[in-house]
């Protein structure tokens, strides 16, 4: 595709919109590593000269793009957590279900797991503080609801407990993430030996796993049974 110049705000949001649509799709065929300004200014159909003019880097692109899927994930939690959490419950076994379904929920989306888990340590290290500011702004929105969601299935939690999980929630996610997708050199290694293979992480197994853990661990500290 081709563009003229955006010359109006509707036009340089919508040339913002393409470019951030466009590293969406790269991501479905290669890892963050991979994706570069150069590959997304050809697919884009401008010089990279020009895809600088409606973003100020690749990582910031990225950032927008994870915003835009976090923001698409909670949307859609509250639903699923409401089917899979059963309110009458006892609050250990809430826990549970919701742990779970929390789970569950994240790890259906790996593109959005897959930016997360790069943000801090790659995606956050070339950028202005005008961006990071924007993103740290979407990010803090989407974080108010998800402990707005928390705090409805498990009115038994303090907001700190909450605030707490979640926080140890998106974290855990995030390593468990780059363990649980190791690099073809990894996964080579895991082949040629399988008694390497007990150093894999089952993501699908650790996750739900240890958020039941860290949520029995608040409601104990609270004396709650």
């Amino acid at each position: 595709m081709t563009f003229q110049r955006a010359r109006s705000a509707d036009q340089r949001a919508q040339r913002r919109a393409t470019i951030v649509a466009t590293a969406a799709e790269m991501l479905a065929e290669m890892p963050v590593a991979e994706i570069s300004l150069n590959e997304l200014s050809r697919r884009v159909g401008l010089a990279k000269s020009n895809v600088l003019r409606y973003v100020e880097s690749r990582e910031e692109v990225l950032l927008v793009l994870l915003a835009d899927e976090l923001a698409g994930w909670v949307d859609a939690i509250e639903g699923e957590l409401a089917a899979a959490v059963d309110p009458a419950a006892p609050v250990v076994q809430r826990a549970e279900q919701f742990a779970a379904a929390l789970a569950a929920s994240l790890l259906a989306r790996p593109r959005m797991c897959e930016l997360s888990s790069a943000s801090a340590a790659v995606l956050e290290h070339n950028i202005s503080v005008s961006a990071a500011v924007a993103f740290k702004d979407a990010m803090a929105v989407q974080l108010a609801r998800v402990t707005a969601i928390v705090h409805a299935h498990l009115p038994e939690l303090t907001s700190d407990d909450v605030a707490l999980f979640v926080q140890t929630a998106v974290l855990t996610a995030n390593a468990l993430w780059v363990h649980s997708t190791p690099p073809p050199a990894v996964e080579a290694a895991y082949a040629a030996r399988p008694d390497l293979t007990a150093m894999r992480i089952d993501v699908q197994q650790a996750l739900p796993e240890i958020l039941a853990v860290v949520l029995a661990g608040l409601l104990a500290r609270r004396g709650i049974r």
